[in-house]
């Protein structure tokens, strides 16, 4: 059961005892905080510092998305776990030229080998994709030669060039989808990917928050000011696992289609049941399982991520070298 929530609704969040209260015009809900893992802010709402401070001592972020549900930021609780000598590891491996090199690709080829896993598996059921592939599978060794962070993002450019060069070939609707543009997006799959890339981006806060590393030192995306880099780092990883199957389930199933966006001033907007329909597809995939090799259990996606950082964690502590998650299936 997802213990993430989801508020669409204008209205306030207090705090009452030992519960949290959301309440809209004249609806109102009451959650036990304890049941509560993150709340997702979608619309205008009313908080206090009361409620904030609560949240913390719980350790319950919060993250907001404005109308056009473009991420805004997140309220990150204070640090509960953190330990000073990682802390000191984890800056070294960033200052450290090589290691942080190591690192960054090592998170680039797991993303790589994992997009082509993608491919592979699309084009096992009838869309041809064997260009890309060829294109991507010849790519991959060239990010283990790069001396740079710099000559890295190139190669992962290209390669993220090629596969959605492919996508109008995966997706069943019609979209003239090509290339990755920005805000505002100027069709639906842009609309889609920064949207579901955000959530990721959250979830992957999220989980970072439960272990002992720095969500502000990264390795392959330059730390900067105001935002959790090391985060951007591991969605690298996940996004084609996460994000992009499930875009191409949604728009393949036609759950999402023109209907589900409006234009206005700011370019295309997603409407609140789209919003809601790919946030509730978000979770589902979360918490879908799979039985992992290593362990020899059934853990979720959602628990992948955090195995993904405690692999790094292994690595800067000494105790193993790093290498990213890939699909197996």
């Amino acid at each position: 059961m997802s213990r993430r929530y989801y508020l669409y609704s204008a209205g306030s969040i207090r705090q009452k005892d030992k519960t949290i209260e959301f309440e809209s015009g004249e609806n109102k809900r009451s959650v036990p905080i304890t049941d509560i893992d993150e709340i997702y802010v979608m619309n205008d709402m009313k908080l206090t510092t009361k409620l904030l401070n609560i949240l913390s001592q719980y350790g319950i972020p919060i993250h907001f998305f404005n109308y056009h549900e473009f991420y805004i930021g997140s309220f990150y609780p204070r640090e509960s776990k953190q330990a000073g000598k990682l802390l000191v590891q984890q800056v070294s491996a960033y200052t450290d030229t090589e290691k942080r090199l190591y690192l960054a690709q090592k998170i680039l080829q797991a993303a790589a080998k994992n997009i082509y896993r993608n491919l592979r598996y699309y084009n096992g059921r009838g869309k041809d994709c064997t260009e890309a592939m060829d294109k991507i599978f010849h790519l991959i060794p060239s990010l283990e030669k790069a001396r740079t962070i710099e000559e890295l993002m190139g190669i992962e450019g290209n390669i993220r060039r090629e596969y959605y060069s492919v996508w109008n070939v995966i997706i069943n609707q019609d979209i003239d989808f090509t290339k990755r543009v920005y805000h505002p997006a100027d069709n639906m799959i842009n609309s889609m990917i920064s949207f579901v890339n955000s959530m990721m981006y959250t979830q992957v806060l999220s989980q970072i928050y439960k272990t002992q590393l720095n969500p502000t030192i990264s390795f392959l995306h330059q730390p900067g000011v105001r935002r959790f880099s090391l985060a951007l780092d591991v969605s690298e990883i996940f996004k084609p696992l996460i994000c992009d199957r499930l875009i191409f389930s949604l728009l393949n199933r036609n759950q999402i289609t023109e209907k589900s966006f409006v234009q206005d001033f700011n370019g295309l907007r997603m409407t609140e049941k789209a919003s809601k329909t790919i946030a509730a597809s978000f979770d589902e995939k979360l918490n879908q399982t799979i039985r992992h090799k290593e362990l020899n259990r059934e853990v979720s996606y959602q628990y992948l991520i955090r195995l993904e950082l405690y692999k790094i964690i292994k690595y800067l502590i000494g105790e193993k070298d790093y290498n990213g998650f890939e699909i197996w299936w």
